[in-house]
């Protein structure tokens, strides 16, 4: 038999699976219709392992896992469907839009001249900052109403994600709703006099260590970690040992160190991305993005499940992260970005979908990189 014939064979199956798909899904929604009338659970698990058991039973052998998740994959899209078709799309929190051009009071992580520093003044024309050590302070603020907002580092081109941010988004209950990015160029600065032979000991974030560990490696500079790049400088500005700190060049000038070397990151491309938070529900105007959080139970393809309503919704998924969870055997949290406004129906029935079916789904924000 000849490639092609094959290839008609596969063609005719193809369209005869379709067409009993079509039927399939058609059926279901009858289904959960008639459950929904009559005051029955629309969705029912042990309904479903029934299904799987049999399918892998009937399967031959080496096809009883493929079967089983072919199965699993179909009636997943029908209660996505479902979901599109039947059910509200109400419960989602009431949004007002951001005006950008009012007098904030902000809280920053580090010092005047910080990365995060940079990202208040593009987020605020007219802001009074907040300087704090400590991450947490951030969050506190802002839920105390000491603060209107909190400007956080999420991501790094080059680093990757900063996970304190990401364990307090848990932990706390604001929105973001806001983002922007903000070129990062570290320098490696001292106190006046200071010669480059002479530094024992360089300080700076974690993240800027990161980002600039072929440049620490070559001069074969010790690190050390410190809160926030802002005050590492402002260490070395008030210390009488031959420190240095790596740190934006605004914030050397600022303190008035001196520069030892420029432009000292791995990367020549090099971003921070920074979220603003708020406990208001706000957003910016032309919000897309939307940012979730969510725990997904220890079961087989429990992920590849939940990829599949996003693909189903139609919605395009640009970010996913996992946390570890504190005091618990290895569970995670799931923290996903996606295309999309609050104001869309498929976007608000995804969200209630999630809802309704996981232990544990936080809705953190709809905002805009502006």
């Amino acid at each position: 038999m000849l490639l092609d014939e094959y290839r008609a064979q596969i063609d005719e199956i193809n369209k005869q699976m379709q067409e009993l798909f079509n039927k399939r899904m058609e059926l279901s929604f009858k289904v959960a219709e008639f459950k929904m009338e009559n005051g029955m659970e629309v969705f029912q698990p042990e309904r479903e392992q029934v299904i799987l058991d049999a399918v892998e039973k009937n399967a031959p052998e080496g096809l009883g896992n493929a079967s089983k998740v072919l199965f699993q994959t179909i009636m997943d899209i029908s209660k996505c469907r479902q979901y599109q078709e039947l059910f509200d799309v109400g419960g989602m929190e009431e949004y007002k839009t951001l005006d950008f051009n009012k007098h904030y009071i902000t809280a920053v992580p580090g010092a005047f001249g910080s990365y995060s520093h940079m990202a208040a003044d593009k987020f605020f024309p007219d802001h009074e900052p907040l300087f704090f050590s400590d991450f947490e302070d951030i969050f506190i603020s802002v839920e105390s109403g000491r603060a209107d907002f909190g400007i956080l580092p999420i991501a790094n081109s080059t680093a990757g994600t900063v996970t304190r941010t990401y364990e307090l988004m848990k932990k706390h209950d604001l929105r973001i709703c806001a983002s922007t990015k903000v070129k990062v160029s570290h320098c490696l600065a001292a106190r006046k006099g200071t010669r480059p032979e002479d530094i024992t000991i360089v300080y700076s974030h974690e993240q800027a260590i990161m980002q600039c560990s072929e440049f620490l490696r070559e001069h074969k500079y010790k690190a050390h970690h410190y809160a926030n790049t802002a005050l590492a400088a402002e260490y070395v500005a008030d210390s009488d040992e031959p420190y240095a700190a790596i740190c934006s060049e605004k914030c050397a000038r600022e303190l008035g160190l001196e520069i030892l070397f420029r432009d000292i990151t791995d990367a020549r491309e090099n971003y921070t991305k920074f979220i603003l938070v708020s406990k208001d529900c706000l957003r910016t105007e032309g919000a897309d993005t939307v940012t979730v959080s969510l725990a997904l139970p220890h079961t087989q393809s429990a992920l590849y499940r939940l990829l599949t309503k996003f693909s189903v919704a139609g919605l395009n998924l640009t970010m996913i992260e996992s946390r570890p969870i504190a005091n618990t055997d290895f569970d995670v949290v799931f923290y996903l970005d996606f295309d999309g406004n609050i104001d869309d129906p498929d976007v608000k029935k995804l969200m209630n979908e999630l809802r309704s079916e996981l232990s544990y789904f936080k809705f953190l924000g709809n905002y805009k990189e502006i």
